[in-house]
């Protein structure tokens, strides 16, 4: 979440915005697509960004990876522009780009100095609603894809146990595949879902165009209304239908055992509400749980784990909050030599058991709350993470009210509160994940 005070911008008139953070302007096409303008003089740069309302969590059943599939499959050219041409076009201007997957969303975007913000607006709504899918492509990048999980998946240990943790966390939702897809199901992809795909979900009404950087609202959002408003709408925004995740009872343990393990490292993940799921001030008081717990060396679980009793040589916490169903909170922790992963579950156990019991200093609530402020102000430094906040919070369905208000909310939070929201991390809401080397786990 993030700190910026929104402003909703009509061709005609402009609200004044509040004093703090950025002058964020918004609008909306008639052809559905939402645009956010959030300036940004510090530099002649500008970050383009287009976000669609579909991740891997909206794959068909049988399907997993298409989403992250087709996102490479939008490098490879359209009706008027061959693949490869708008990537030269961006290196040679000195600009960067790229494209990222995730379980909600989907997002392509380029960073160029500011006169060149029509080039990318151009091109990006050029394949929006003209891209081309040759046979003889689709093929080889889905081994492209296929050799993207062997290297980065397959063969990393650490990976394939956060795999398995997530699946047995989500028995039933969409979030228990993986993004980039399971192999068995990679394999089968091909044009026909690719295009399927393409076709309900990249549209104007299902995508918001993030403009960050050193524009002036109105003239971006004139140019967009000239550029992307071309489109046509294709009907009613395509619905995400989700398998609601049945209601957990039990505790599980995932083990993983490789030899190329050299660190044995532990991680236990809570089933949670998200932003989107959680009653109000519910999400607020697990972000402060998170950061009091496993913020950083001032954190419970570091004090305790690392300095006080040094059984581990690493410890954190963090809430997993944009979402558009019910997250994950996670607690991790890496051991001293000769500590089993058994000693650090029920040192953690333990430190969640203590804040329900005894709750939260009012000084160290004091002291989270400045610092979950602070980085958010921050971190406004960066361009493309301005864009990063609005994008993902509005593709979960969350607000620009929201995005501007969030530190007020995290301002309320009571220490009662953080004491209530340690009810999420009962046990048998979670997985436990032991990774250790082969020899360990034998022994």
């Amino acid at each position: 979440m993030s700190l910026p005070a929104t402003v909703p911008l009509t061709p005609s008139a402009a609200t004044p915005a509040k004093p703090a953070g950025p002058r964020v302007a918004s609008a909306r096409l008639d052809n559905g697509l939402d645009i956010v303008v959030v300036p940004d003089h510090r530099a002649p740069v500008v970050t383009h960004m287009v976000w669609y309302r579909n991740g891997s969590a909206d794959d068909p059943i049988g399907k997993s990876g298409i989403a992250h599939f087709l996102e490479h499959l939008m490098f490879k050219g359209t009706k008027g522009h061959p693949a490869g041409e708008f990537s030269e076009l961006i290196a040679g201007l000195g600009g960067q780009e790229n494209a990222f997957t995730s379980t909600d969303f989907t997002a392509y975007f380029q960073r160029v100095a500011k006169e060149h913000l029509k080039i990318c607006m151009e091109y990006e709504a050029d394949r929006m609603s003209n891209l081309v899918l040759a046979g003889e492509v689709v093929v080889p990048e889905r081994e492209v894809v296929l050799e993207e999980r062997r290297m980065r998946t397959d063969s990393d240990p650490a990976d394939l146990l956060n795999e398995a943790v997530q699946a047995a966390l989500f028995t039933r939702h969409p979030y228990g595949s993986p993004v980039i897809g399971w192999q068995s199901d990679i394999e089968g992809l091909g044009r026909a879902d690719a295009l399927a795909y393409y076709d309900r979900f990249y549209t104007p009404e299902n995508a918001i165009l993030i403009v960050a950087g050193d524009v002036e609202p109105a003239a971006v959002i004139d140019l967009a209304r000239a550029i992307y408003g071309r489109i046509s709408a294709r009907g009613e925004t395509p619905k995400r239908i989700r398998v609601r995740e049945p209601d957990v009872r039990a505790h599980r343990l995932v083990t993983l055992a490789d030899p190329k393990v050299e660190q044995p490292s532990y991680q236990t993940v809570f089933l949670v509400p998200s932003y989107r799921t959680a009653a109000s001030g519910e999400a607020e008081a697990l972000e402060v749980l998170a950061h009091h717990l496993g913020g950083g060396p001032a954190s419970l679980l570091f004090k305790a784990l690392v300095i006080d009793k040094k059984i581990a040589v690493s410890a954190g916490a963090y809430y997993d909050g944009t979402a558009l169903n019910d997250t994950r909170f996670y607690a991790y922790a890496t051991p001293a030599p000769g500590v089993s992963l058994e000693t650090l579950d029920t040192e953690i156990a333990r430190l969640i058991a203590e804040v329900a019991a005894h709750g939260i200093a009012e000084a160290d609530l004091a002291r989270v709350k400045t610092r979950l402020v602070a980085d958010a102000v921050y971190a406004q430094d960066s361009q493309v993470a301005l864009a990063h906040w609005y994008g993902a919070s509005l593709a979960i369905g969350l607000s620009l009210a929201d995005i501007a208000a969030w530190p007020e909310r995290i301002e309320t939070v009571r220490a009662a509160d953080v004491v209530k929201a340690t009810r999420w991390l009962d046990a048998r809401r979670s997985v436990t994940g032991f990774l250790l080397p082969e020899a360990a786990a034998a022994a």
